[in-house]
């Protein structure tokens, strides 16, 4: 039987902070306690959620996310228990909920802050009681899976102004995990990069990339405003469009690229070389011009033959 992967090595962080939270919830990888991730949109929380998962001895069982904000309070019991043939119209068979479903594995409920009171009262229960009943049904159901939920606001907030039920939030912030903005945590840029370079290579099917040195400092430049999900998305679309397996910052989408303000103060902070700092820049150059070397040269006012010259260096 092959030995289970640690919560660190699945959901690996340079970041200090981060690092000290997931030693924490390492700990806790096989109790059943109910686990809160609290995190900006694309901080990594729905990725760490099934590193939690696989990282268990539940890793062989079903990992089923619910996504809260899709939750209507019509839809609520339906989606979560289940219901039986008849219970209302057009419910022409029986169908198990997604608490049925997740069984002794996790179920990772996504967005929880969406849910309304009248939801949090009625999943309030179900983890008081461990037990819940299909719509129109009557047999109950032992709810056995392990709990993750998630939630981009902040709870004890929404508690303070009256807006989420305080016995909820105390039942579901058991052990919890603040996960920082990307910009919070540079020293992750690049390892999240390369190893997303890898995962897209893989599923595309397209060649092993690697990304150049203008490309990485390219991506440390960028503020990275959507976080985790947008260097994912940012990086599949280097994958997939760049002609050459070096992937260069002309590969990647211009959104992704910083000002040249933080592109030297990345230079500084990191102490490159000037030759570095001359091949990012001249990279840089040529995007912006659309690959038209005649327009990159005017505009670094060299000759296009010195331009052409220094580019081919620089490629090896």
């Amino acid at each position: 039987m092959a030995s289970r992967r640690t919560l660190g090595a699945l959901f690996p962080t340079r970041n200090r902070a981060l690092a000290r939270e997931i030693e924490v919830l390492e700990r806790a990888v096989d109790m059943p306690s109910t686990v809160l991730l609290v995190g900006e949109s694309g901080t990594g929380k729905d990725r760490l959620a099934r590193a939690l998962h696989d990282a268990s001895a539940r890793a062989s069982r079903p990992f089923v996310r619910i996504d809260a904000a899709n939750l209507s309070d019509d839809l609520f019991e339906s989606e979560l228990f289940g219901h039986e043939r008849g219970a209302f119209t057009g419910a022409v068979s029986a169908k198990p909920g997604l608490l049925e479903v997740a069984a002794d594995g996790t179920a990772y409920l996504d967005e929880v802050s969406s849910l309304s009171p009248a939801a949090q009262a009625k999943f309030l229960r179900v983890l008081q009681d461990r037990t819940f009943r299909r719509l129109g049904g009557v047999a109950l159901h032992t709810f056995e899976a392990r709990l993750v939920v998630s939630s981009r606001r902040d709870l004890a907030g929404l508690v303070a102004d009256g807006a989420f039920r305080p016995d909820f939030f105390y039942r579901i912030d058991v052990v919890s995990v603040r996960l920082p903005r990307l910009s919070e945590r540079p020293q992750d840029i690049l390892p999240l990069a390369r190893r997303f370079v890898r995962e897209a290579a893989k599923t595309f099917g397209r060649p092993a990339r690697k990304l150049s040195k203008p490309a990485e400092a390219a991506l440390l430049t960028h503020s990275w405003p959507g976080n985790v999900r947008e260097l994912v998305h940012v990086i599949e679309k280097a994958v997939l469009t760049a002609e050459e397996n070096l992937i260069g910052a002309e590969d990647l989408p211009s959104g992704a690229l910083g000002s040249p303000e933080a592109l030297i103060e990345t230079a500084l902070e990191q102490r490159w070389t000037l030759k570095r700092l001359t091949d990012v820049y001249i990279q840089e150059t040529l995007r912006r011009a659309g690959g038209n070397r005649t327009l990159a040269a005017r505009r670094l006012g060299v000759s296009r033959k010195s331009l052409w010259e220094r580019d081919k260096k620089r490629r090896g």
